[in-house]
């Protein structure tokens, strides 16, 4: 398996896993095809925000990550935020998600790594607290 950036040929596949990962318990909002197809365009145009990644092995797209560049005031240093991590049902639970982390931490080593996960979604949680991340006591707002 390996990890690369998203390109113009993995965007019918992208966007049919982000319908499934936006229409999942894991997921908050249900999105949009407009919202999908804008964060796949900002992932393999120039956007200086915004990183998209696809988790493949023999030719087949295992899953997708997206990642967005921030500064953290409150911690001092650049923040990687993990937007998306997603992978196919059947390839769950073979190390693919730990080997992105393993592959985004090593790209941006000394940076804040963060993500948000629904309460809900106790396998995801568990399994991000084994990777290392602790849960932030923070209730986030939007407008």
């Amino acid at each position: 398996m390996y990890i690369r950036l998203m390109e113009k040929k993995d965007k019918k596949e992208v966007k049919e896993m982000m319908y499934v990962f936006y229409h999942s318990p894991a997921v908050l909002s249900d999105g949009s095809c407009e919202i999908y197809e804008n964060d796949i365009e900002a992932c393999i145009g120039n956007n200086p925000f915004i990183e998209g990644y696809v988790f493949e092995e023999n030719h087949t797209i295992l899953g997708y990550s997206m990642i967005s560049r921030s500064f953290s005031t409150e911690f001092g240093k650049p923040c990687i935020w993990i937007e998306d991590i997603y992978v196919k049902e059947e390839y769950r639970n073979k190390g693919i998600g730990k080997k992105f982390f393993e592959f985004i931490e090593n790209k941006y080593s000394g940076c804040l790594f963060r993500l948000e996960a629904e309460q809900e979604n106790e396998k995801a949680i568990e399994f991000y607290r084994k990777c290392g991340f602790g849960i932030l006591p923070y209730l986030e707002l939007k407008k």
